[in-house]
């Protein structure tokens, strides 16, 4: 297959490129700059020069290719407080996709997220939340159920919710961040009795995930990258202060903006996810380290 890939040069798109490739796939990866562009080459991939904004670029890629398997993320502007506008960038693309994927069958699989999904609750594959597409904790999961309707258009959709913590050397996400946010308060803390719940999964064990839904998700399948339910607050502040030699302290929910700043409202979600369907319908077997070893193996060398 020739198969389209945004987000080719990120995070898991680095990580999915290679495996695509072992596949016997050819890639053709979305690239914003000259330096993306040279990593896909040096990869084995096909650059295609451009960005989320070029539609047009994007349907014509698209349908030139077999696949599309959609990573990229406006993760520029959603770390700096505008997460609606990635959203709806996001949104705004697989539209794009879905006119020209329409009636061809071909796979198209997106990433999505189970952070927020049913706080308090195992999230499931048939979970959905409550909102709309201007509500910035359901807009991803508007574009996440747009998607899945493609099913009905003759494309063979699948939607690929990842754990907020994709972990491995590297990793600039969440946990990095609270790590940056303990060395530079002192404490390694969390919010209240730190029992807030994320699940997790290894970064190489994601991009795995997505080759399965390109090869073999059926149409409309709904499928969790969690290779761990649910990870403690407390136990992941454990470890950075453990390998800080700082103290672990809990923090009030009324200071927890002080302390956390933009990732408050996110280190107080309690968001455990089963992949346990994911698992048994497309033999899905995680085999990376589990957070926790992986952050005491790679996340305090800096």
């Amino acid at each position: 297959m020739r198969v389209f890939v945004t987000g080719a040069s990120g995070w898991i798109g680095s990580a999915l490129v290679p495996e695509v490739l072992a596949a016997g796939h050819h890639v053709l990866g979305l690239a914003r700059s000259e330096a993306s562009a040279t990593a896909l080459e040096k990869a084995g991939a096909e650059p295609v020069h451009g960005s989320l904004a070029d539609l047009d670029l994007l349907q014509e890629t698209a349908r030139a290719s077999d696949a599309v398997a959609h990573l990229a993320f406006r993760h520029d502007i959603a770390f700096t407080g505008d997460f609606l506008g990635a959203a709806r960038s996001d949104r705004t693309a697989v539209d794009a996709f879905g006119e020209v994927l329409a009636g061809t069958d071909k796979p198209f699989t997106i990433a999505s997220g189970l952070l927020g999904l049913a706080p308090g609750q195992v999230a499931t594959e048939t979970t959905w939340p409550v909102g709309d597409d201007d509500n910035p904790g359901s807009a991803r999961a508007a574009t996440a159920r747009a998607t899945v309707d493609l099913a009905d258009k003759g494309v063979r959709s699948s939607v690929v919710r990842l754990a907020p913590t994709v972990h491995g050397e590297g990793d600039g996400g969440f946990v990095p961040a609270l790590v940056g946010i303990a060395r530079e308060k002192g404490v390694s803390g969390y919010i209240g009795d730190g029992t807030q719940r994320w699940p997790a999964v290894h970064r190489l064990d994601a991009a795995r995930l997505f080759l399965l839904a390109l090869e073999n998700a059926p149409a409309g399948a709904v499928l969790h990258a969690a290779a761990e339910e649910g990870v403690s607050q407390r136990d992941i502040a454990t470890v950075i202060g453990e390998n800080l030699n700082l103290p672990v302290t809990s923090v009030a929910p009324a200071d927890a903006p002080a302390h956390f700043g933009w990732l408050a409202g996110t280190t107080a979600l309690d968001s455990p996810a089963s992949a346990t369907r994911t698992k048994a319908l497309l033999d899905w077997n995680p085999t990376g380290p589990g957070l926790l070893a992986d952050m005491a193996a790679h996340y305090f060398t800096a």
